[in-house]
């Protein structure tokens, strides 16, 4: 990772971490090291046992057990870089989102919340303290999350949440019938927004969704399945590389995508 891209990371609004909270942290742990050759370390346990994902010695992720009694649904919740989490999530208050966890001390690694959006969409704020290997493989490394997208009903209104909290430039994906926007950190793409109208499930809501690349989707797909997941959208080729749409035995969905020359 150059010099320039390892700051990104600790630029407000950037992708820093994603996050699992699962009902059995064991068959999680054996699902997610069987498809990615995950190995564990143990993490903070402020909010119940966790540990850390480890990918060709880096930190790329988090799973976590859920607590007994809480019925949120299992699904992975992207973090974004902040310098100051406590004056983050003062604004996403002050701009119609809510608060749910925090911000707290996450022991010695740095500072988090768990907010939401205005339309319901969760995802965590991270203030780092630049902890070795913590969040910082090499962009596009296999195992790592590559790519946060928020899936939504409309674009127009919830961009503006994020260019109020965050500072993002935005940029239109020019195309017939696509609702679509990039956001974007010193110029540099770093997430998405994605509205998909009535399509929008029902049971979930707006939602993040987390991409990890891969070098086989095909394979993967296919391994998933085996390890007692199942596919939501089989691979299939796109502008930025080829992508398929994953659940884990939980229900926990996420995208795996080898990732276009360009982009890596």
């Amino acid at each position: 990772m150059t010099e320039a891209a390892t700051r990104l990371r600790h630029t407000p609004g950037a992708p820093a971490w994603a996050s699992l909270m699962v009902h059995g942290l064991d068959g999680g742990k054996e699902f997610y090291q069987g498809l990615f050759g995950w190995e564990f370390r143990a993490g903070p346990r402020q909010l119940g046992p966790y540990v850390r994902a480890v990918a060709a010695g880096h930190e790329v992720a988090g799973l976590g057990k859920k607590a007994d009694g809480r019925q949120l649904p299992v699904a992975w919740l992207p973090y974004l870089a902040t310098d100051d989490a406590d004056d983050t999530a003062s604004a996403v208050r002050s701009y119609g989102g809510t608060v749910a966890v925090g911000p707290l001390d996450a022991e010695q690694a740095g500072r988090m919340a768990i907010v939401s959006d205005p339309h319901g969409a969760p995802f965590g704020l991270w203030q780092d303290v630049h902890v070795p290997g913590l969040g910082t493989a090499p962009r596009g490394m296999a195992g790592a999350p590559v790519w946060f997208e928020l899936v939504t009903r409309e674009t127009g209104r919830v961009v503006k949440f994020y260019q109020a909290v965050f500072g993002y430039d935005v940029q239109s994906v020019e195309a017939p019938g696509v609702d679509c926007l990039t956001l974007c950190v010193a110029g540099v793409p770093v997430a998405g927004i994605q509205g998909v109208g009535d399509a929008l499930p029902r049971d979930r809501g707006p939602h993040w969704r987390t991409y990890f690349a891969v070098e086989d989707p095909d394979g993967m797909a296919g391994r998933a399945e085996k390890l007692g997941g199942g596919v939501v959208r089989p691979p299939g080729d796109s502008p930025y590389g080829r992508v398929a749409t994953l659940a884990d035995p939980e229900g926990a969905h996420f995208s795996v995508i080898r990732p276009a020359a360009a982009d890596r």
